[in-house]
């Protein structure tokens, strides 16, 4: 594994499918922070991780500081888009976390005030809209392979 994403309260089921398969071809392990948007079960996620779901390690969680207490060492990312830092300024190191928030609201302030110092943003336009979760995951995730030096990957 090189690093885990974290999806706090995902509502659209098509990009948590997406999601998974790009945890499948990166070895990235996944993180599920409850409450989500759909069933696990729900055939639109399914669909949109087509039979990669055998081959990602996914652990579900009743809230982000529960997964928090299970990694106390752990170094967390939260994407933002108001954030100060570019996604490109850290240095990523193997088993770094990358938070992403729900589609419509992003993360809990509680959760982007805790992590004020380590939240970054992909720069966009200034526009009122922002780039699809499972698009921004795949940016920042390739950005911290890129970092470590694609281990495993061909």
């Amino acid at each position: 594994m090189s690093f885990h994403i974290v999806l706090v309260e995902p509502e659209i089921p098509q990009n948590t499918g997406n999601i998974v398969r790009t945890c499948s071809v990166t070895g990235a392990k996944l993180h599920l922070v409850r409450p989500l948007g759909f069933e696990i079960n729900d055939t639109r996620l399914k669909r949109a991780g087509l039979d990669y779901w055998h081959e990602v390690d996914i652990d579900y969680h009743d809230s982000f500081f529960q997964l928090k207490e299970k990694y106390p060492d752990g170094r967390f990312f939260c994407v933002e888009t108001n954030a100060r830092k570019y996604y490109t300024e850290p240095a990523y190191r193997e088993n770094d976390f990358f938070v992403f928030g729900k589609e419509t609201k992003g993360l809990a302030p509680e959760i982007l005030y805790a992590h004020q110092d380590t939240t970054i943003r992909i720069p966009m336009r200034p526009v009122s809209r922002s780039l699809n979760l499972s698009n921004c995951v795949a940016i920042v995730l390739y950005e911290g392979l890129k970092q470590i030096g694609f281990p495993g990957l061909v």
